[in-house]
């Protein structure tokens, strides 16, 4: 194998092939500079499209070590004993020749088949925000006659496009459709504003929804409250087309940030959690210590929550807490994201999400922009 490819990560793999779903297998051959497969053949996990495996592979290494690059069609092998056992080894699905894929015209969604999933999205994205049940499932059967033989992961994979929008227009998303950062803008985005801005019901659920008080939440079970992070995806930034501004009132994610009783019970909750942890670490003493510094010291410092390490050492804790997913932007302000960088070794950013259902959180440590990308304007942080 090539020198690191056996170090290659699935998620690395996946973006490569989100980016081969979304703008072509032709532009994505050009683009890496490859020529079409036709032995081996790696299926997408949500669409079933069949990808080319040594491009995706090449494409897939560029992503996880940016630093290097992309591998070259010269620099591999694309056979049965490299990358077939390596993306075997990842859990991905592979075929064979027979199944090549043929242009990806065929497989545009045309303007009527967007309506209907955009429709269908925000029905369940104002129940979600309204507190009303609705059932995923039944719902994609029921869309599935009307669209052009779309498959179940299809629905599934457009679902999560129209997650990525939603985002971008600053507002909420519908809980289980990760937004995927690669895909194609044309239609999609303009479908998604002129049916938000026809949905005042939406607007003011979810208003609603960012502005509701909250408390610190009870008999959570601190042991399995932490997670890993998102990935930071890659974005194709030069195949996005241009399109219009965005017509949207609000930035819902930027007037949660504002919910200061929000923002205060995802402080306290974590005090709660970092005096448990040093508990558990057999530090107790220095439990009694952590200190809710936002709200004795003023909110001027960079942090909210003073912690400590086993061995004393100060540990600096910002909360970032969110009624939402865990891929749902945040604010940061410019003197967070300097004091991250000069604590860099003690800063970590906790980021709180599903606070008000769930709650999970996940750290980020040292600086931020490290682990997402910021908006220079607004230091708006997204994964």
């Amino acid at each position: 194998m090539a020198t690191g490819l056996n170090k290659l990560s699935r998620w690395a793999v996946e973006a490569a092939m989100d980016e081969f779903v979304q703008i072509g297998r032709e532009s994505f051959l050009l683009k890496y500079k490859f020529g079409p497969a036709r032995d081996f053949f790696v299926l997408h996990p949500a669409t079933g499209e069949a990808c080319d495996s040594k491009a995706v592979v090449g494409a897939a290494y560029g992503l996880q070590f940016p630093d290097q690059g992309p591998l070259r069609a010269q620099d591999f092998s694309g056979g049965v004993a490299t990358v077939v056992k390596l993306l075997k080894s990842l859990g991905f699905d592979l075929s064979d020749g027979d199944a090549a894929p043929s242009s990806n015209k065929e497989r545009a969604w045309t303007r009527h088949e967007n309506e209907l999933i955009v429709a269908d999205y925000l029905q369940m994205l104002t129940k979600e925000l309204s507190g009303q049940k609705y059932n995923k499932a039944e719902r994609a059967r029921a869309l599935t006659p009307l669209l052009n033989s779309r498959s179940k992961g299809s629905i599934e994979f457009k679902r999560a496009n129209i997650s990525a929008v939603m985002i971008e227009l600053g507002f909420p998303s519908v809980p289980g459709y990760k937004p995927r950062a690669n895909f194609q803008r044309d239609g999609l985005v303009e479908v998604v504003s002129d049916q938000v801005k026809h949905l005042p019901m939406l607007d003011k659920a979810a208003e609603l929804a960012v502005d509701r008080p909250a408390d610190v939440p009870e008999s959570v079970p601190f042991q399995s409250l932490q997670v890993d992070p998102p990935k930071r995806q890659h974005r194709a930034e030069d195949i996005r087309p241009a399109y219009a501004r965005r017509a949207v009132k609000r930035d819902y994610f930027e007037r949660e940030s504002r919910n200061r009783s929000l923002g205060k019970a995802g402080e306290l909750f974590i005090v709660q959690f970092e005096q448990w942890r040093l508990v558990q670490l057999g530090v107790g003493q220095l439990a009694d210590c952590v200190r809710h510094v936002a709200e004795v010291d003023g909110d001027g410092l960079g942090y909210d929550v003073l912690s400590f390490e086993p061995d004393g050492r100060e540990r600096f804790i910002e909360v970032k807490t969110t009624a939402h997913d865990a891929a749902t932007p945040f604010f940061v302000s410019s003197n967070e994201v300097a004091f991250a960088k000069e604590a860099s070794e003690r800063f970590r950013l906790y980021r709180l999400y599903h606070f008000r259902s769930a709650p999970k959180f996940f750290e980020l440590p040292g600086a931020i922009e490290q682990h997402c990308h910021l908006d220079p304007a607004t230091y708006r942080a997204t994964f």
